[in-house]
């Protein structure tokens, strides 16, 4: 679940100023046609959306390598960490539901748990801007992560062990200082979950996904007659049989493990185009989108932000994810009222694809106003 800012940044920073015309298909067509070509990964698949919705979406390649079957625009892609994106939405419809609010304690959310004094004042806001001081080598090393491979306990309870793992010890970093780690969302959930008394699978789907109309989704690879991931082994890609659960554990879901059809995916965008769309309220996809004050980049809640890219009218949210065998890329001008995203089945090619691609459809659609 890796974010690649500093590439996504670089490649994107000077692409010219936006304009409000709407992009050929053709246009976006050939980008697709071109990255694809260009790259070569398994399977590559994109999506401008504006505030009437998906406008142009397309897929190119197979499900996976070896194989005649090819990708749809009907499967579902793996999202990785821009699924922090979604967790954090439905953080926000707790707080407008009246079950929590914005600067509520963390450990106020777990009073059973005797926390370090450090952890005082700290507030899942804080947590979801990647500003806890926590470190995953600290709370989610390598150790837990495959040991929870084969835990069968529920995952409310994992996702409570690393409350408590957290919570027991001062944070490893500093507390108010940008460092990005994937534990700060494992410990999202588990506040989602508390305050639900549900698993966090089933939260984002009562309190976010249906809301927005969002019917094809699931968690970690997909199964079924889908795309699977693939890894990089000795500079070739192999596909991964998903019944071999080649993912990241389950416990790690809210920090990146949706996995969504294209169209569904552009409905949860659209939200950021609408000021809410009617699921969430202006003032509050506003806080979502705003960084909070603190040192290093400039990061919301699921959303790196970027105040003064060149060709964009606004403050762009942007997110990447990859679980070193999908990759998704991801940019957002809700002031332009325009979102473009890439997906793929692989990381090694699919990175690369994924950036260029959006890189590409960015620059077009600008070109063409």
């Amino acid at each position: 679940m890796r974010l690649h800012r500093r590439s996504l940044l670089a490649a994107l920073a000077a692409l010219p100023v936006a304009a409000a015309a709407r992009a050929d298909d053709s246009a976006a067509e050939t980008a697709l046609d071109a990255v694809f070509s260009a790259v070569g990964p398994p399977a590559l698949a994109g999506g401008i959306v504006t505030r009437e919705g998906l406008v142009w979406s397309g897929v190119r390649g197979v499900r996976r390598l070896g194989s005649p079957d090819r990708a749809t625009l009907e499967d579902r892609w793996h999202l990785g960490s821009n699924t922090k994106a979604m967790t954090a939405a439905t953080w926000a419809r707790l707080v407008e539901a009246g079950l929590t609010d914005w600067g509520r304690p963390l450990t106020d959310v777990f009073p059973e748990i005797a926390a370090d004094p450090a952890w005082t004042g700290i507030t899942l806001e804080t947590v979801m801007a990647h500003r806890s001081g926590l470190r995953d080598d600290d709370v989610l090393p390598r150790g837990v992560r495959v040991a929870a491979r084969d835990d069968a306990r529920p995952l409310i309870e994992q996702r409570l062990d690393r409350v408590r793992a957290a919570l027991s010890a001062p944070p490893g970093g500093t507390a108010g200082a940008y460092a990005y780690a994937n534990i700060n969302f494992v410990l999202a959930g588990a506040v989602i979950e508390r305050l639900t008394g549900t698993p966090w699978e089933t939260a984002i789907a009562d309190r976010l996904f249906r809301p927005l109309g969002v019917t094809e989704f699931g968690f970690g690879a997909p199964t079924g007659d889908q795309p699977w991931g693939h890894q990089l082994s000795d500079g070739v890609s192999t596909p991964l049989d998903p019944a071999l659960k080649p993912d990241n554990p389950p416990l790690m879901g809210p920090a990146g493990t949706v996995n969504i059809r294209l169209s569904d995916y552009a409905r949860f965008l659209r939200m950021f185009l609408t000021e809410g769309g009617g699921v969430l309220r202006p003032d509050t996809l506003a806080r979502l989108s705003t960084p909070p004050p603190g040192p290093g980049r400039p990061y919301g809640f699921g959303w790196l932000v970027a105040p003064d890219l060149p060709w964009a009218r606004g403050p762009v949210l942007m997110h990447e994810g990859s679980n070193t065998l999908w990759h998704a890329v991801t940019m957002v001008d809700p002031a332009g009222g325009v979102a473009f995203f890439a997906l793929s089945n692989d990381d090694s090619r699919g990175g690369p694809a994924t950036q260029q691609l959006v890189r590409r459809l960015i620059a077009d659609r600008t070109a063409a106003g």
